[in-house]
């Protein structure tokens, strides 16, 4: 039976400076019991604003700081939580991990879920999945969800705020999103929600890839200087609606295997979307894209300070790479999307000469 084709996303996006103070006005509809699932700097950064969202009304609300990792230990806490407050409504405060943790309980708890990022590090606040991790840091699994987020808001004026580090992490993160995506739709492999590519997919994660080209740099700029530009908010949109959007309605590649193969090291201290940007360059390399291409890739890596070496990754042996290459191959990966079947060496090979053009573009 022929797939069928079918396009997902938030049933609700809102995104703007001041965002937070219209919290409770836009999300009331939802419930009057509140757990907010907070990162620290999500609690220390949003906390006041969404306290002023409810002046005048008697919802309960309660902030719990998570541990920091969307673990199976923490994910059950939260889901304690739930159950003795008689809680109607999960929010997620901050980065990929609490987004992660607060989507998993919400959807064990069949409550609804807010995410509200702090950082544009990730593509996480808009998709249908969570990235769950073993209480050791490992890699566990990808959970899917039968829907996407019920409502994602942004404030822009909290991502301005936040270090540049991570709103280029988050460049890093959606700039595979189109390459992964066409990678995919050659091999006519399922979305990552398991249903058939759609037009409107690829158009949104070439969207995706043609604004950060256009404003990344810009974006980069204004964030060190604390101010919301229009340049900022395009690429805040890119990397949280476009990236997410986009990916849930195409697929992941090479680029996400390479980073779960990272994870599988253990205590790894590379951000998700440094890996995810070089990684990219390493699904260039398998594809034996054109020169021009990849050293377009490369020139974007360079402007905004995305990796194109493995040093800037952290120090790994060449037993370090075999084992990322092994368990970023394993059956259900989703390196699989590219043409052919992609072997631990094949993958490894490319890893070595990817970093080996890095070092050559940079004179190393």
């Amino acid at each position: 039976m022929k797939r069928l084709r079918m396009m997902r996303a938030p049933l609700k996006y809102v995104q703007g400076k001041g965002a937070l103070l219209q919290f409770r006005k836009e999300m009331e509809y939802m419930g009057k019991r509140w757990l907010f699932v907070c990162s620290n700097s999500g609690y220390n950064s949003c906390h006041e604003d969404l306290e002023k969202s409810f002046e005048g009304e008697d919802d309960y609300r309660r902030y719990e700081v998570f541990g920091g990792m969307s673990s199976i230990s923490e994910i059950k806490k939260m889901q304690d939580i739930v159950e003795a407050d008689k809680i109607d409504v999960v929010v997620a405060v901050g980065g990929g991990s609490a987004v992660d943790a607060a989507k998993a309980t919400a959807y064990y708890m069949g409550k609804r879920i807010v995410i509200i990022p702090t950082v544009a590090a990730t593509d996480a606040p808009c998709t249908g999945l969570s990235v769950i991790y073993n209480d050791d840091g490992s890699f566990n699994k990808y959970l899917f969800y039968p829907q996407n987020p019920d409502a994602v808001l942004v404030d822009s004026s909290v991502i301005a705020k936040a270090p540049v580090k991570f709103l280029i992490a988050g460049m890093g993160d959606a700039l595979g999103t189109y390459f992964e995506g066409r990678a995919s739709l050659r091999t006519e492999s399922p979305s990552l929600e398991s249903g058939g590519i759609t037009r409107a997919g690829m158009a949104i994660a070439r969207a995706c890839y043609d604004t950060l080209r256009k404003y990344g740099k810009a974006a980069i700029t204004a964030c060190e200087n604390n101010v919301v530009t229009p340049a900022l908010d395009a690429i805040i949109e890119a990397t949280v609606y476009l990236s997410g959007v986009g990916a849930d309605n195409v697929n992941c590649a090479a680029p996400h295997s390479f980073y779960n193969g990272v994870t599988s090291l253990g205590g790894h201290e590379a951000y998700h979307g440094n890996c995810v940007a070089f990684g990219t360059l390493i699904q260039l390399t398998l594809e034996c894209a054109d020169k021009a291409e990849f050293e377009d890739i490369q020139n974007f890596c360079l402007e905004v300070g995305l990796p194109i070496t493995l040093a800037e990754l952290g120090d790994f042996t060449d037993e370090d790479l075999h084992t990322i290459a092994k368990n970023a191959c394993v059956k259900g990966e989703t390196i699989h999307n590219l043409a052919g079947d992609v072997t631990p060496y094949e993958l490894y090979a490319a890893i070595i000469a990817t970093d080996a053009l890095g070092k050559a573009r940079l004179g190393k």
